[in-house]
């Protein structure tokens, strides 16, 4: 049974910053990873991925601001977020092959 933990949300100011984390109960090693969000009445949507690779997708609403890295000895995928906008404010799941999900992690972008 895959588990995928999210952490790091939380509630911040226009322009602050947080840095979501994703570990995984097995090896991510050889499996792409990545991050979508979801707002409120809006579909889910990619944020970032992370191929085993390293070959990098942002989605165009968060190139420049945030940047996704992975750590394979710690099966941990990190979401560093800068420069945050009301919009962003979403509930954000990682994912590991687009297989197995997270319960999500609120982040919230407002003053």
């Amino acid at each position: 049974q895959v588990q995928l933990v999210e952490s790091g949300g939380g509630l911040v100011q226009p322009g602050g910053s947080l840095r979501l984390s994703c570990v995984a109960s097995g090896s991510i090693l050889f499996y792409l990873m990545g991050w979508y969000r979801q707002a409120p009445g809006k579909q889910r949507e990619l944020v970032a991925s992370i191929s085993s690779g390293g070959r990098i997708n942002y989605a165009d609403s968060v190139k420049g601001r945030f940047t996704i890295s992975r750590d394979n000895a710690k099966s941990t995928v990190y979401l560093q977020m800068n420069s945050l906008k009301p919009e962003d404010t979403a509930v954000y799941y990682c994912h590991k092959d687009l297989a197995y999900w997270g319960q999500g992690t609120q982040v919230t972008v407002s003053s």
